[in-house]
Parts: C-alpha cells; structure tokens; sequence
C-alpha cells in the first residue's frame, strides 16, 4: 500500500491558504483535505468555543490547552486512518499555528507549547509546511472586504497581535527550515497556487 503523506497549511490571518487548500485539494489526486481546529464532530465543538467572539476573557494557557485536545481527536480520528490508507492529507493548520499564536503571539512560549503538544500529538509532525506570507495589515483588510468569510475571535485581535503571530511564524521558519516552506501570499490565487503545487511536486519527487 502506498504510503500516505501529511502536508500542513499555514499562515497569518487573511493569507488566502484556505481558499488555495481547495484548490490543491482539487489538483491532487487520493487527497483529504481537513481543518485545525475541527475536521471532525468533537474538534468542531472545541472550534466553536475558541473563536466564539463572546468568549474574550478566555486565558492564553486555557486556549492552548484546548487547541491541543482538539488537535489530539482530530488526529487520531481522521488524519492518521486517512495516511494508512495512502492518501495525502493536507490539513489546514497544525502544530505551528500554535507556536506562532499561543507559544510566541500570547507571550507563553514556544518551547512550553510545543511540550503540550507533543504530549497530544506524540511524533506525528508533517512531512511539508507550506506557510504563505503576507503582512499582516494586508490580512486584515483582506478579512474585513470578505463578507462570507467567518469572522472569529482571533480576527478582532489588534494589528499588535498579528503582527506578533507574523515574528513567531518568522521564528518557526528559521527553526525548521528543511520543514517549512515560505511562499509569498500577496499574488494573485492562481500565483499563489501555482508555488504551492510547485513546492508539493518538489516534494513528491523527492520522495519517488
């Protein structure tokens, strides 16, 4: 049986990578596309009490905790049985979004953060982190001309914060370079779509 592949989807609030994970998504065969936090019924319940709005007063280490939980139900029922049947699964979010929003934006650590997680996930890290990049002014103006985009907690934070999410993500691609590969948001989908494919393929041949 072939065996499967785990690509994560990162970036700052308004970067596009969930509009281009659909396309990929689309463009590769015998894939599974799922989002962090949810993908499945229990994740989706955790999902709703993070980034409910009304929930403002929820502590830093509370909001770590829970994206760790969601993470753990999430993985063990959707992603692992998803690589053993060989598919590719491209998940949107994963572990850095942690370490860039709780570990470096939210002032509790990086290195703390990743211990919770390492607790939820064991050694199961992605293959290939695509992180799309764009600056964080251009994110939130993104967000605020969508209408139909969801608008979360997390989206209400101020400029300060996202651009402290922006640093952390900068950290994480100097400490995991042969990991994470950075692409520029700010072209146009097809643009962008094309260099994520492009770094997917590079990484498949690789493989072959």
């Amino acid at each position: 049986m072939t065996r499967g592949i785990f690509i994560t989807l990162e970036g700052p609030d308004g970067a596009g990578k969930t509009t281009i994970a659909r396309m990929l998504a689309e463009k590769f065969e015998n894939t599974l596309l799922t989002r962090e936090p949810g993908g499945i019924e229990i994740a989706e319940q955790i999902r709703r009490v993070i980034l409910a709005k009304e929930n403002i007063t929820m502590d830093p280490r509370t909001e770590a905790l829970l994206y760790a939980a969601a993470r753990r139900q999430h993985l063990v029922e959707k992603v692992q049985p998803a690589l053993k049947q060989g598919k590719m699964v491209l998940c949107d979010r994963f572990v850095d979004s942690s370490l860039a929003y709780q570990g470096y934006a939210r002032g509790l650590g990086v290195d703390e953060v990743f211990t919770i997680n390492q607790f939820a996930i064991g050694d199961m890290m992605p293959e290939l982190t695509i992180y799309f990049d764009l600056d964080p002014e251009l994110g939130l103006s993104r967000i605020s001309k969508n209408q139909g985009r969801e608008v979360n907690r997390l989206d209400l934070e101020s400029l300060d914060f996202h651009q402290k999410v922006h640093e952390g993500y900068q950290l994480l691609l100097e400490r995991f370079p042969e990991r994470i590969i950075k692409i520029d948001a700010s072209g146009s989908p097809e643009n962008v779509l094309q260099d994520a494919a492009s770094a997917i393929e590079k990484h498949l041949n690789k493989e072959a």
